[in-house]
């Protein structure tokens, strides 16, 4: 479950089941060879200034065992800062990051994965997918967001799985199949909450084009916009390397 990438589903309605299947239902339904797209983020701080960046995002493989290249292109100071994310199904994901100034890569520790992704709203944690497998669910019931009838269901990491989040809200719209919000707690405190929304057919997956993160304890948000968005398109191997993005620099 990406929380970039999360809320795609096929047009069927999600089954009353219980919440571990729910959760693999919208996962099983997103499931693509690759992915493209290119996006717009606007970052406004606490203060209500606003700043805006572009990046790149390239995906291969299925989910929980994808790769993923996520470079910057805009503005001048940020152009080429790259990160290379290898997911995996049973454990963090690796990642390493790619400074094109200082022509220098450094492997982001676990540690360091509650920091924010240069500038925005996403931890570098929030970019890496979340296999189910990882994590036990619990049904909470059922909520309406926007009017639209939604499951509610509790996310706990298990032991074996690295995180800052003691534990996630997901709210799954019925009608969709698809994320509606993401909240995530560290202890009993709401950290960082999701919202997808515009949702749009794409290749006959239901997409969001527009996520918004906000980080609750620094009253920031970013939105990011989805576009020049393509499923299933021939990438390679050799492009999802440390030796690809300095290449590109």
């Amino acid at each position: 479950m990406n929380r970039l990438v999360a809320a795609l589903c096929v047009a069927a309605p999600c089954l009353a089941q219980d919440a571990r299947q729910i959760v693999e239902l919208v996962q099983r339904r997103a499931e693509v060879k690759s992915e493209r797209y290119e996006g717009t983020l606007q970052v406004f701080d606490a203060r209500g200034r606003t700043t805006e960046k572009r990046w790149r995002y390239d995906r291969l493989g299925s989910a929980g065992a994808s790769k993923v290249v996520l470079r910057f292109t805009a503005p001048a100071e940020v152009k080429g800062v790259a990160l290379l994310v290898f997911n995996h199904p049973d454990r963090a994901s690796d990642q390493w990051m790619w400074t094109p100034a200082i022509q220098r890569d450094r492997r982001i520790a676990l540690q360091d994965r509650s920091t924010r992704f240069f500038g925005t709203d996403f931890s570098f944690e929030d970019l890496e997918e979340h296999e189910t497998g990882q994590y036990d669910y619990k049904m909470l019931g059922e909520e309406a967001l926007d009017g639209a009838p939604c499951w509610k269901i509790e996310s706990r990491p298990k032991r074996s799985r690295s995180s800052q989040y003691t534990h996630s809200h997901l709210w799954v719209r019925q009608e969709s199949c698809t994320f509606a919000r993401i909240e995530s707690f560290v202890k009993d405190q709401l950290a960082r909450r999701l919202n997808y929304s515009n949702l749009e057919r794409v290749q006959g997956i239901w997409t969001p084009r527009r996520l918004e993160m906000h980080d609750l304890r620094r009253n920031s948000r970013t939105v990011l916009t989805l576009e020049k968005l393509t499923y299933n398109l021939p990438l390679k191997e050799e492009d999802f390397t440390l030796l690809a993005l300095r290449r590109e620099s």
